[in-house]
């Protein structure tokens, strides 16, 4: 049985708690932290959106199409359909002569809140531009662009249809990305659909942590793909509204510590990070899935443990990592806290 990563309070007492497994790898993949099963095989969901995003670099689109670090970032996101999101992405779409029509991940309302109520009120409906995955997929569009000679409008839009599909020409380059990353096969690998229509596959915890020590480093990686991996954290460090948005603890943690760290959440509990100081790599999975009560939680408590902080910034994670619980009234009534047994390991 895996560990209690987080605890749960009210008042003086655990109410509840949440199991997981966490490992910190460097990019020999030799294992610095673990707890847990960490072979266990889990479905990355959108934590590792950079991976996905290698191609796009690697293949020379990204310099060909002028994408900014804003649209790169996005190509990296799980974003909240905020206004400068679902722009950014309508003008990656723009560059290749498509719209939102060309995008299979589907639509949905924002993730946040206010941005869902601005758009209702103006009498609209989502589109595909506000899915957290829409500047992931127009990535995918502009891989297509150059695998096809520069082709846009309808003769991408041709050869682009059906580019979720696991056999299309599009995915079997963002696969061989993740094989080349994680040094697994995909062939042996559990499939599934992801939420956005593309596959994921579940490979051991470990496998993903040892993809981000390499994004981290460039260390097992090819030359392409290290610059690739460079050039995205770069990225992201330099718009990191853009991988997330307002509020969110991505954003948060990134434009406080820039290119110090590169963290990625993922659905069901899943979250990894590099950080290319150190040469290391993190992936953790919640049992129950949890991902802003748990995840978020394990996460902050390794950054604050691995990462030379200021005094200022030890007590920006320490509050991620240590969170007051308050109820609508404002009034504190507990909190979420990293387990003993994380400390312990961060202390070690």
């Amino acid at each position: 049985m895996n560990p209690v990563l987080v605890e749960a309070w009210r008042g003086p007492a655990v109410e509840s708690f949440h199991r997981g497994a966490l490992v910190v790898v460097d990019a020999g993949g030799q294992a610095v932290w673990s707890l847990g099963d960490v072979q266990r095989p889990v479905f990355p969901r959108s934590a590792i959106k950079v991976l996905q995003a290698l191609p796009l670099v690697a293949s020379g689109a990204a310099q060909a199409l002028g994408l900014t670090d804003a649209e790169l970032a996005l190509a990296c996101a799980s974003h909240n359909g905020e206004p400068g999101h679902a722009d950014t992405a309508a003008g990656v779409l723009h560059r290749l002569g498509l719209d939102a029509s060309a995008l299979e991940c589907g639509a949905h309302w924002p993730g946040l809140d206010t941005a869902g109520r601005a758009l209702a009120a103006a009498g609209r409906e989502p589109t595909a531009l506000h899915n957290n995955c829409s500047g992931k997929h127009a990535g995918f569009l502009c891989l297509a662009c150059a695998m096809q000679g520069g082709a846009k409008g309808p003769d991408l839009q041709r050869f682009v249809r059906g580019y979720v599909q696991p056999d299309h020409p599009v995915m079997r380059e963002v696969g061989a990305a993740l094989e080349a990353a994680t040094g697994e096969r995909l062939a042996h690998a559990p499939m599934g659909i992801d939420g956005c229509s593309i596959p994921t596959y579940a490979l051991p915890l470990k496998a993903w942590a040892l993809a981000f020590a390499r994004v981290a480093t460039g260390q097992g990686l090819s030359a392409d793909h290290a610059r690739a991996a460079q050039r995205l954290r770069q990225a992201v460090a330099r718009s990191p509204f853009h991988v997330a948005g307002t509020g969110r603890f991505d954003t948060r943690v990134m434009e406080r510590l820039g290119e110090r760290v590169f963290c990625k959440v993922g659905a069901e509990g899943v979250y990894c990070a590099a950080l290319p100081e150190q040469g290391l790599g993190v992936a953790l999975k919640m049992d129950d899935g949890n991902t802003a009560r748990a995840a978020e939680v394990v996460m902050a408590a390794v950054i604050e443990a691995l990462l030379p902080l200021s005094d200022d910034e030890r007590q920006v994670m320490r509050s991620l990592s240590d969170v007051t619980l308050r109820n609508w009234r404002g009034t504190e009534v507990g909190a979420l806290r990293a387990a003993q047994a994380l400390r312990a390991l961060s202390s070690a």
